[in-house]
Formats: structure tokens, sequence, C-alpha cells
């Protein structure tokens, strides 16, 4: 078999925990099969670098911090291939760019383009372990780039794809997908399958197991793939398309977003245009929105409104900068800001076809006495904005109700 293993930040977060991955990897070998493995930096050394960045200028240039991120995984793939060869087996660590990934040219967001294996199949063919930096790749310029937080998860997705790995395994400190953070949620159960539509939902809505867009690649290209502990051999969770069987649970998993912050802007004119000037700005700057509220205000002068909406934690103070910019042009008022929000999702394919899900969801927070600030909803999908001291209580109730 060909597998692509993937090892998140805390499964190589010090040597002995990289030799584990080499024994892994070793009895991969063993049964006969040949492995590409992927991995992050290691635990903290990419919150670290960040932090030296920032005790020099708040806001670092984007490409070089993507020159300096990038050295974590660099870091990692030479420490792994090390303790491969310490057990006699042949092992080649490669950078994103060597690995044939080309990206666009968005730095610390790149997507990926293209893929040329070439030199992985060549290293296959000698019988190398392969090991690639995830969360990286170059331009055709030949410039560095990341790949966003999580991006070591999409390398994986992408490799297996474009090598056509038999098997594709994402391993990580936890036994699989859980119905909540089982950090916060102790009787949370671990999913023996879910749908690439619930993951995705749940890995956009926060749950820290994957990053969205390598779900969104493995829909794509029909990347079935495996989310396992690395510290043991339990079987984890397949995330695979869609069967008619999964409609039957009506909410899949609860998750608790606390890396949201909502900006509202008060006495926005209410004209047409004004909304798509506000959003069309703030996405130029790179600054993803979430969820959004309008509310209509007739007072005694010209019409209204306070618009708010929803951003990643690290995305306020960008977003903020371009909003200070728009507001003499547009004429709004103030602009209030809060980093002291949580974004409570809960997920299901069933929804589609259950009644009264926002109903007993919106009752469970009501008894608890939670507020709901914002609402959103999709077909499998009903997000609120709560306040962040009783966020993980709302979490633990809904969790009760629903999968209790």
């Amino acid at each position: 078999m060909l597998i692509v293993q993937k090892y998140g930040g805390s499964s190589v977060a010090n040597t002995d925990r990289i030799k584990h991955v080499a024994s892994r990897v070793a009895q991969c070998r063993a049964r006969g099969d040949r492995v590409v493995v992927v991995v992050s930096a290691m635990s903290g050394v990419t919150d670290n670098l960040i932090k030296l960045a920032r005790e020099i200028m708040p806001l670092p240039n984007e490409r070089e911090m993507d020159m300096l991120l990038a050295t974590g995984e660099q870091t990692t793939i030479a420490l792994t291939a090390i303790a491969l060869h310490s057990l006699g087996i042949p092992a080649v660590s490669l950078t994103g760019a060597q690995a044939g990934i080309v990206t666009d040219g968005v730095h610390t967001k790149a997507r990926i383009q293209n893929i040329t294996p070439r030199k992985i199949h060549e290293l296959l063919n000698q019988g190398q372990v392969v090991i690639v930096a995830g969360f990286q790749g170059q331009t055709r310029e030949g410039q560095v780039t990341t790949l966003g937080r999580g991006g070591s998860d999409l390398t994986a997705i992408a490799l297996a794809a474009a090598i056509k790995a038999d098997l594709c395994q994402i391993c990580t400190d936890v036994d699989g997908v859980y119905t909540a953070d089982p950090r916060l949620v102790p009787d949370a159960k671990k999913l023996e399958e879910i749908s690439y539509d619930e993951m995705l939902e749940l890995a956009s809505l926060g749950a820290k197991v994957m990053q969205s867009r390598s779900v969104e690649f493995a829909k794509k290209f029909g990347v079935v793939f495996e989310v396992r502990s690395s510290l043991n051999d339990h079987p984890g969770t397949i995330v695979k398309e869609e069967t008619k069987n999964m409609e039957a649970v009506v909410v899949r998993g609860v998750s608790l977003d606390k890396n949201q912050a909502k900006v509202t802007l008060v006495g926005v004119p209410d004209k047409p245009g004004v909304a798509a000037r506000i959003f069309k700005a703030i996405g130029d700057a790179g600054v993803n929105v979430d969820m959004i509220v309008q509310n209509i205000s007739h007072g005694s002068g010209a019409p209204a409104t306070d618009l708010s909406f929803t951003v990643d934690k690290p995305d306020l103070p960008r977003a903020q900068k371009t909003l200070d910019a728009l507001k003499p042009d547009i004429g709004f008022g103030r602009i209030l800001a809060t980093e002291k929000i949580g974004k409570l999702s809960i997920v299901g394919v069933g929804m589609k076809s259950h009644t009264g899900v926002a109903g007993r969801m919106f009752d469970t927070l009501a008894r608890e006495g939670v507020n709901i600030d914002m609402i959103s909803t999709s077909e499998i999908k009903i997000s609120v904005v709560v306040d962040l001291g009783k966020a993980e209580q709302a979490m633990r109730a809904v969790h009760a109700a629903f999968l209790g």
C-alpha cells in the first residue's frame, strides 16, 4: 500500500515523540507499505516564532513571516529523517517546494494551485521514506508561502490526491473526531464515521481536529481519510462522502469557537451599496467575515442601520484599521468591537430531514440563562453567538440535550 501519514505538532513535540513517529513508520515499512510522512512544526514552535516577530514589530511583513514560519516544519522533517536513519530506514526530508507544491502568492494564507510529485515518486521507487514539510509551498516565482493555521492537514490531503495514495491518515493527539471537544464536554463520544460536509462545518466552526480547507480538498477529490491517534493503535474516525444512513443521526457534533470577535458599526447610512462597499474593503484587506446581522433603526434623522459581523480574532486589528479608513467616506458613527464572544454550533446532515431542531437548541439555552446575540443557519448547521463567559456551560447543555 501507498500511505500518507500526517503528524501534528503535539505528535512531534519533542525528540521522544519524533522517535515514536519513526517507530510507527517502521511498522508500516515492515508490512511492505510505502510511506510519505507529512509533519507540522514541533508543538509551540510556530507560536514562539510569531511572538518573536511581534516583539520587533506588531504587524510584521507577511512575506518575511512566511520565511520565518516555514523554518518550523523544516526543523521537524530533518529530525524525523534522522530518527528513521537511527532505525536503519532510508529516509529523505523535503521542503514543500522540493516536494513540488506550487501555491498562489497570498502570503500567510496561500492556496495550493498544483502539485508535481515527480521527486516523491522517484524517492519512493528508490525505497526511501519521504518526509514532507507541511504548511508550506512555493509560488511559480520562487517565493516561499505558508498555507495558514492547520495547513499541514491540507498538505497531507493534497499529496494523497496527487500521488493517488491508498490510505491517508491524519495522526493527532486525539483518538478521532468526537461529538464535542472532550476537554470541555467529558461525556463526548468518538464517532466511527462522519461525512465531508459535517466535518467541514465542524472544522470551520472551531473544532480543532481538522482545518476546513483540507476537508474541502478531500471532498473535491474524493480522498477518504482517517483521523486517528498518533499515540496508540485504536481505530479512528473515517471521513467520507455522505451515505443515506447518516441522516438518521440528527446532530453529529457540537462545536465552540472562542477565536471570534464581533464588530458593530453604529449608524450606517441605510442606502443601497453601502454594505457592499464595507465588505468589499474588508475582503480586499484579507479579512474573512463570518456571521452578519443588520438592524434597521428608523429615528428622526436619515434612515440608518447598526451592522454587526464576526471575524477571527487575529484579523480584528486589520478589520478595525480598514473600517477607520472608511468611516469618513461612508459616514457611520462608532465602531464597537469585542473579543468576549463564543460561537456555539450544532452540526448534522440529519437536520435536513428533521424539524424542531432550532427550537430545541434555543429552549436549552434559555433554560441555562444564556442570551443569544447572533444567529446563523444552513441546511446542516445552526450557529449562535453567546457571551464568552457562558459559552462552555452552553456547550455542555446543548450537547446533553442532543447527544447525552
